[in-house]
């Protein structure tokens, strides 16, 4: 993609080693069809496993979907400084190391600093946590990110929307993410009530 203008709205994308890199690239697929989004991503070296494992994707598939691809090693990027002015970042998604480093101030890498910059800036950050069961020190964890500002957002299946497809149950959790960001879509219907018979 090309140089985005100012007054596109920022959004960083981070995908991470815990299984579920579906979620990832399809909230990258989503942000691609919105206007004024201008969208960055971030992949750790085990996020790029687990895409290769379970989707067949490479930086080739990705970089062509977002303004910048950054390498998850560079702490002198954009995102690294709060002067980078971004709407918001979505982890997708989030190991329980990602997790640990951020409820920690581990800035360790771009992915953990870009997390720990949302949260003193206090802007928008949604870790869709990938893991079950939970241990004490996961939720102990999600606990510490949540006081901090961030947003535990872990993708749940919705069975009220009666899905057909795993692609349904995909989208319904990148709808609930999309609604945090403020952002448009048509992911999936909204819920208006059950219908009471006559």
């Amino acid at each position: 993609m090309t140089e985005g203008s100012t007054s596109a709205r920022r959004v960083l994308v981070a995908i991470t080693g815990a299984s579920g890199a579906v979620y990832g690239w399809r909230l990258l697929q989503v942000l691609s069809e919105v206007p004024d989004v201008e969208s960055h991503l971030v992949v750790s070296p085990s996020g790029w496993t687990t895409l290769r494992h379970e989707l067949d994707l490479g930086p080739e598939a990705l970089q062509p979907m977002v303004h910048r691809l950054h390498d998850a090693g560079d702490l002198g990027a954009g995102p690294a400084s709060g002067s980078f002015r971004c709407h918001g970042m979505v982890i997708a998604p989030c190991s329980m190391r990602t997790l640990g480093a951020v409820a920690h101030g581990l800035a360790d890498n771009l992915v953990t600093r870009a997390a720990d910059v949302m949260l003193k800036e206090r802007r928008r950050l949604v870790l869709m946590a990938r893991e079950t069961p939970l241990h004490l020190g996961h939720l102990r964890n999600m606990t510490t990110v949540t006081e901090m500002g961030g947003i535990i957002c872990p993708p749940m299946p919705a069975f009220y929307l009666r899905p057909q497809r795993i692609e349904d149950l995909v989208d319904a959790s990148i709808a609930r993410v999309m609604d945090l960001l403020d952002l448009p879509h048509q992911l999936s219907d909204r819920w208006s009530g059950l219908r009471q018979s006559v």
